[in-house]
């Protein structure tokens, strides 16, 4: 397959995160195929029942092209025009996988070898499939992460800061308000009071952002709520410290602020010569550390489309991938 059919065989095949077996399947009997003629060797690396990363070497892995098989919901198959590919995971990172296997194939078949790819399951939700990787190095230097830079390397991407915040408070009739304590007030005294936070900014990053996510609670519109709560996402630029305790400050005795995920930013290596940008979103990088190598961020795509109902894909953005992901391949194989 060229590039283009690789890419929407793969977002036809549905894989909302924890439902990856199929596409995994599929990706691990396409590169068996390809390893059976050019010296690869290909192998499933096991997550969990039902699901599993797939590795695939040509030599012994110096640099390791990898990204991600799972998407968001909600599902919906491909279709192209002349200028893109559509489809959910068709920037997300399926034509990502497209472009690296396409690559691979351009690099063996020019007598290149000690390179991999490494397909992993859950990084849209907890990058299990990575945590797994990361307990199983094979000694490569390098690792090219595939997310959507539109071609660019990034040379630093934000951290996450989620936090749930839980307010209690005393049912009663809401015609006797004073008999009950609100939990939706105080939830909302609390957001109010990290509303007003100011948010750290970096040179290189720019501002710290923050996202209320979801609220949630009471019980029926003349019952006083007895609980409230919310969940918010921080886009960390630094040091988190600062902001858990600013936030604890701000809410007092209002709410109970539980942390239920933090991943730093993270700074990339970069290459002479190649237009570079910064991203604010989180990968599976911080979850791998250096265990595969020093890292690198870069892929076909607009991560502005990445989990909408427009996602889509360049195809000149996927035929330029495979050859930029080929060429960074044989730069760092020259500089290992």
């Amino acid at each position: 397959m060229n590039v283009f059919e690789l890419t929407r065989a793969l977002v036809d095949i549905e894989s909302i995160t924890d439902n990856e077996a199929a596409v995994a399947a599929y990706l691990e009997d396409y590169l068996a195929k390809l390893a059976a003629h050019s010296g690869g060797q290909v192998e499933r690396m096991e997550v969990e029942p039902g699901r599993f990363n797939i590795l695939a070497a040509w030599g012994k892995p110096v640099v390791t092209l990898s990204t991600h098989m799972d998407t968001v919901p909600p599902f919906f198959p491909s279709r192209e025009d002349a200028e893109f590919i559509w489809g959910r995971g068709s920037c997300d990172a399926k034509g990502i996988i497209a472009s690296m296997v396409a690559a691979a194939e351009k690099l063996f078949g020019e007598g290149v070898k000690n390179f991999a790819l490494l397909f992993v399951v859950g990084e849209e939700r907890n990058s299990a499939g990575a945590a797994v990787a990361a307990r199983a190095p094979r000694g490569s230097k390098y690792l090219v992460n595939g997310e959507p830079t539109e071609n660019k390397l990034a040379l630093a991407s934000k951290g996450a800061l989620r936090f749930e915040l839980a307010a209690r408070g005393k049912m009663a009739h809401s015609a006797y308000p004073e008999l009950g304590e609100s939990a939706i007030e105080a939830l909302l005294d609390a957001l109010d009071a990290i509303r007003r936070i100011p948010l750290p900014e970096d040179a290189l990053l720019g501002k710290c952002t923050m996202n209320i996510g979801t609220i949630s609670g009471g019980r029926a519109p003349n019952v006083v709520p007895d609980a409230a709560k919310a969940e918010i996402l921080v886009r960390l630029v630094g040091d988190p410290a600062p902001l858990r305790e600013a936030f604890a400050r701000a809410i007092g005795k209002r709410a109970q602020l539980n942390e239920i995920l933090c991943i730093p930013p993270i700074r990339f290596q970069s290459v002479d010569g190649m237009p570079t940008t910064v991203v604010s979103y989180t990968t599976d990088v911080p979850v791998f550390g250096r265990s595969w190598g020093e890292p690198l961020l870069l892929g076909p795509g607009s991560i502005h489309v990445a989990h909408t109902a427009d996602e889509r894909i360049s195809k000149r953005e996927l035929s330029d991938a495979v050859t930029i992901y080929a060429d960074v391949v044989k730069r760092l194989l020259a500089k290992a």
